[in-house]
């Protein structure tokens, strides 16, 4: 005979099984809003490589935008933003560039905040990871209780003067978290940027490449973190449950999704600039991504770091190829396929059938 203290251990998650299972089939739009605001970020100042400048209108010639509509959602696409050239921008505080990035991604803050104010889900196309500091505090004006996940190789939040490079893409979290401003010094050009999330607030997936300071800051900060290895150990399925209940209890808050191509596999994601041996596989990815769409709380998503030229024809193309079905799945595309909204099944002539199969 079952122990009653087992018994109601497997009610308990069995139940839960149920909840999460019938959350997942009544999902229309996954995001949880059928309008999405666009905007092209062609800015590289965040690191050397000025190939990325060139992902935003790339991806959208790979289609990104019409497989959204084909999805059932209304897009509008506010274009590119356009960015300032400093003639002069020397070194500050190890920060390179800090004018010409303090000024673009002030930019992109009053976009996107523009975008999220207007109740659609920001899609962000860049671009290098420092616009993320644009787009993160943009939201956070709008939405002030939102989470983060973060899917990198790289966890982005060196303090200024602890940076190895001095590109501020590694840097960009630092300048954002409450409990770092004591390790962030004054840097022209970005005196506007204010700390708008708590570490608590941040859930990493993916990290494989993680600097000294960094790795002293998420172990002494508590921040969620899943690097590969404990993929490779726990699986993805469950790195992403705990991952997203760690950062987002109850799924009471808005989340910012910042993807970088990075986090996954060279072997299909190759031309980007910091690729790291060993990261997720596409099926990996896509998990991640649909996993997020599922709980129907994201509202703005960046999509960042793909590099159109670097590497082969062919890797360039596989790239973007990989990045268009990635953001599809933060989104709501699924692999076991999707129904739009109202869908109905073409009638033969003369049919007086509605188009539903009637069961």
């Amino acid at each position: 005979m079952m122990r009653p203290q087992l018994y109601s251990a497997l009610m308990r998650t069995f139940n839960k099984s149920q909840q999460i299972n019938t959350c997942r089939q009544c999902h229309t739009f996954a995001v949880g809003n059928s309008n999405i605001g666009v905007i092209g970020v062609p800015f590289y100042r965040g690191q050397p490589q000025p190939g990325v400048a060139q992902a935003p209108q790339k991806l959208r010639d790979a289609g990104i935008l019409t497989k959204l509509e084909d999805m059932g959602y209304s897009i509008e696409d506010f274009g590119d933003i356009q960015f300032e050239q400093m003639l002069v921008d020397s070194p500050s505080n190890n920060v390179k560039y800090p004018r010409t990035v303090g000024s673009a991604t002030k930019k992109i803050a009053e976009k996107v905040a523009n975008i999220v104010s207007q109740d659609k889900v920001a899609l962000s196309l860049g671009g290098d990871h420092s616009m993320t500091l644009g787009t993160l505090y943009g939201h956070a004006q709008v939405n002030r209780d939102l989470k983060v996940v973060w899917v990198d190789a790289h966890a982005d939040i060196n303090p200024p003067l602890a940076s190895m490079s001095g590109n501020i893409h590694g840097m960009v979290l630092s300048f954002l978290i409450h409990e770092l401003q004591d390790f962030v010094p004054k840097v022209p050009g970005l005196e506007w940027v204010k700390p708008i999330i708590s570490a608590k607030d941040i859930a990493y997936i993916g990290l494989r490449d993680i600097d000294a300071a960094e790795r002293y800051i998420i172990e002494k900060l508590g921040i969620a973190c899943y690097t590969t290895h404990d993929i490779d150990r726990h699986g993805i399925d469950y790195v992403m449950e705990h991952a997203i209940e760690a950062v987002n209890p109850g799924l009471k808050c808005p989340m910012h999704v910042s993807y970088d191509i990075d986090s996954l596999d060279p072997t299909v994601s190759p031309s980007t600039g910091t690729p790291v041996p060993g990261g997720l596989s596409i099926r990996e990815g896509m998990y991640v991504a649909e996993e997020l769409a599922l709980t129907g709380k994201v509202t703005a998503i960046d999509l960042v770091e793909v590099n159109p030229e670097m590497g082969t024809e062919r890797e360039q193309e596989l790239t973007l190829y990989t990045a268009v079905e990635v953001i599809a799945a933060c989104f709501g595309k699924r692999r076991k396929g999707n129904t739009p909204p109202g869908y109905r099944i073409p009638v033969a002539a003369g049919s007086k059938s509605t188009g539903i199969i009637m069961s």
